[in-house]
């Protein structure tokens, strides 16, 4: 346990004694890596990419690397079944870098997506810590295609929230390469425009319409068959969704506190509306593992809320560090819980790399 309390613990008192950036800082510009972020990304790269027999489908990623080295170059650009991430199991089975060199690839983009991501934010070392517990423990060592899409997508949001929308559709597109669930983001552009709404609506409903031929249409019916009509279980996924809620909650109820930047409000708010409408629907579902595995690219709420929390209620330094230490506190207990006590946390323990193991 103690590389995941580490991994937690250095963003955490780093927050902890941190200031606020200035508003140029993380507003005007798109974010750029210091030496510090650099190391960060470095050390989650080593972390992530070279675990060992770490993650819940651990044995699930072994086979689909052995698959893909078996297929012909038409079968892994094939559009149906994630062509990206078959490419990049293909080119690192070729490369004799074996199921680490994927990983490694992975964990590379998933990081910097999240650095870059922390970056455009008020409080980044504060947003850091919040990911470790759950984005980047559970999600990027459990989840490798999803986490990879989710990195991506990271990128992504950080270019709409300073109004490229081109570039946000682009990266979206390629995340839904790996894993064709990314395509949901999509709509996001349309619902977070604010200048010529329906010119927007038209380009991006015909490049959703395409997007959904191309990555879900022949997948649709196992997906219904597999998560609704065969109703697959997902633990913990009523304490993850509640994790989203509360951020949700937060920004619904004091929306006038969030200084964001024009471009940025909706993007959140629409987040939050649907983090509330999936913790409803998963009352009225048995799909709980659809609706989980869809609040993944939702993730990014909390490190926005959260980032902002401590300067939403005034000037007060003794209630910034109030808010900051409850929001430290919050996340240990997060961490202490599921590596103790959740159903599956068994196979992250004990964390062993390919190095130092």
């Amino acid at each position: 346990m103690i590389v995941y309390w580490t991994l937690f613990l250095f963003p955490s008192l780093l927050a902890f004694f941190g200031k606020k950036r200035n508003k140029r800082a993380y507003e005007k510009n798109f974010p750029s890596i210091d030496l510090l972020w650099f190391t960060s990304i470095l050390v989650l790269t080593f972390i992530i990419g070279l675990r060992f027999e770490v993650g819940g489908d651990w044995v699930a990623y072994l086979k689909f690397f052995e698959i893909s080295q078996n297929q012909s170059i038409f079968e892994l650009l094939s559009p149906f079944g994630d062509p990206g991430y078959r490419l990049i199991n293909s080119i690192s089975g070729q490369l004799g870098f074996g199921i680490y060199g994927v990983n490694l690839f992975s964990a590379l983009i998933f990081s910097l997506g999240l650095s870059l991501f922390c970056n455009s934010l008020p409080r980044p070392m504060l947003a850091l810590a919040v990911s470790i517990p759950y984005m980047v423990v559970v999600v990027s060592m459990g989840y490798s295609r999803q986490a990879l899409a989710l990195g991506i997508a990271m990128i992504a949001l950080v270019g709409l929230g300073k109004g490229k929308q081109i570039f946000f559709v682009f990266l979206v597109l390629i995340a839904a390469t790996i894993h064709k669930s990314a395509v949901l983001l999509l709509p996001i552009v349309a619902l977070a425009s604010s200048k010529q709404r329906i010119w927007t609506f038209i380009w991006l409903g015909i490049i959703a319409a395409i997007a959904y031929f191309i990555f879900l249409a022949d997948a649709v019916s196992t997906l219904i068959k597999h998560y609704v009509e065969e109703s697959y279980q997902s633990q913990g996924a009523f304490i993850r969704l509640v994790m989203c809620a509360i951020p949700a909650a937060i920004l619904l109820i004091w929306p006038h506190r969030f200084h964001f930047p024009q471009a940025e409000k909706k993007i959140w708010q629409w987040f939050a509306i649907i983090s509330i409408g999936l913790f409803i629907l998963l009352f009225l579902t048995d799909a709980s593992t659809a609706i989980d595995r869809l609040a993944l690219y939702l993730l990014p709420l909390q490190l926005v809320v959260f980032s902002y929390l401590p300067d939403m209620f005034g000037e007060r330094g003794e209630l910034k560090q109030l808010l900051i230490m409850l929001i430290i506190l919050y996340y240990s207990a997060v961490l202490f819980v599921w590596l103790n006590f959740a159903f599956h946390s068994y196979y992250w323990l004990p964390y062993k790399n390919i190095l130092i193991s």
